[in-house]
């Protein structure tokens, strides 16, 4: 004998609360919301039947009253403003996200964050022990004093070279057979020699100076810095591990992870088949069940590709999160705005006629059915825009049609159809 457990309602929507929406695309959300209208519209015609049968069993007057004429339901076109929209499972994710690497090794010497701290942009987030660096430093401050010091001596020994040699030649001029030619070049060549030994020692300070601009850089890295404002949610290392230099190609462990919460990204999959209507700026509503809040939101910015794996394309939008409500891994529903269409002439979807064309039956101003064909527009779960052959006011008949033919004279019934988002 098989047994069966007793399922226990709340575990049940316990589970369900906790499973992350799904996604329903355009075509099955419209279909389903159909289908439960259609019902409600079957029924409500089998309710006005069964008035019509017990009229007709009870007559309250004579064989050509109005009486005795089919009862029909019926509803007025109106204008209203028109979406189509599409619910999507999304989640919440930070806008700016890193590992924070150690530029070069050393020793942890002191971390000033833990996990869950705020922390803003250029602050102080570890500091790193190389001894190696300040013998570097020593080194380079060193060497560009002796350079500077060797571009003293030049300057002297250039000057008096150049200062020589311009007497010689002054002299020459003047008396030419006082100097003799040899002399006057090998006091041009000192001349020429003592220049070039100063342009060395000054291209030596250069390459000092650089040399000790290099060291100083290499020191800064020894502070970690927070590169923007954010959250701390991962510490990898404590005071005294030793940090080795993160590299592209490394997988050294970061210090910390460092994420911006103040501002989210929302990411959701658009399905293909409502690809092309994705636009930046389309509205969203969104609503987050785990806090029990509905946000307004517009599209950021999307893929403008469909990935292979799943036939969706990624889209984004921007979220603000100053206050803090929203966490990092959130899921949400994100009520898509694919089409609209503002202040259109509208029917419900069970007073469209579906066929080769699709046409409506219209009771005149004399009670009279009219049989109409009209163009439809944008389609919505609940009603369809007509863009041509009705008119504003215009009694269209609702549900089954069985029965009822052009021409017929009927009794019209106002109805309110409900609508469904």
């Amino acid at each position: 004998m098989i047994q069966l457990e007793p399922i226990d309602p709340a575990s049940q929507s316990r589970k369900e609360e906790n499973s992350p929406p799904q996604m329903q695309t355009p075509q099955k959300s419209i279909r389903r919301t159909r289908t439960n209208i259609c019902v409600f519209a079957a029924v409500l015609c089998l309710a006005v039947a069964a008035g019509f049968v017990i009229r007709g069993r009870h007559p309250l007057s004579g064989e050509g009253s109005p009486s005795r004429l089919p009862i029909v339901a019926v509803t007025k076109v109106s204008r209203e403003d028109l979406h189509q929209t599409l619910m999507i499972a999304a989640e919440f994710r930070p806008y700016q996200q890193v590992a924070l690497h150690a530029k070069i090794a050393g020793f942890l010497q002191s971390i000033a964050v833990d996990v869950g701290d705020h922390v803003r942009e250029g602050q102080a987030i570890a500091q790193l022990d190389v001894p190696e660096l300040k013998d570097d430093l020593a080194k380079a401050s060193a060497s560009l004093r002796a350079s500077e010091q060797e571009i003293i001596r030049a300057e002297a020994t250039y000057n008096e070279a150049h200062l020589a040699c311009r007497r010689l030649q002054d002299v020459a001029k003047e008396h030419p057979k006082l100097v003799a030619a040899q002399e006057l070049d090998a006091a041009q060549t000192k001349d020429a020699t003592a220049g070039g030994t100063l342009a060395v020692a000054k291209q030596r300070v250069g390459e000092s100076t650089a040399e000790l601009s290099k060291v100083r850089s290499m020191m800064s890295y020894t502070t970690i810095a927070a590169p923007f404002d954010g959250v701390i949610v991962k510490r990898y290392a404590d005071p005294g591990a030793l940090i080795q230099a993160g590299t592209s190609s490394s997988a050294q462990a970061p210090v910390v992870d460092i994420a911006e919460d103040k501002r989210l990204r929302l990411v959701f999959p658009v399905p293909e088949s409502a690809v092309s209507l994705v636009k930046v700026g389309a509205a969203l509503r969104v609503t987050v069940g785990s806090i029990n809040a509905t946000l307004e939101a517009r599209v950021s910015r999307f893929a403008g590709k469909v990935d292979r794996a799943t036939r969706t394309m990624s889209t984004e939008a921007e979220i603000d999160n100053s206050d803090g409500r929203l966490t990092p891994g959130m899921y949400a529903s994100v009520n898509l705005v694919l089409r609209e269409s503002k202040d259109a002439i509208t029917v419900p979807v069970q007073a469209i006629a579906v066929g080769e064309k699709p046409k409506v039956f219209v009771v005149n101003g004399g009670g009279v059915v009219e049989e109409r064909p009209v163009t439809l527009g944008l389609v919505t779960p609940s009603k369809d825009e007509v863009t041509a052959g009705l008119a504003l006011g215009d009694m269209v008949i609702v549900g089954s049609r069985s029965g009822i033919q052009p021409g017929q004279k009927v009794v019209p019934k106002l109805m309110e159809i409900p609508t469904t988002e």
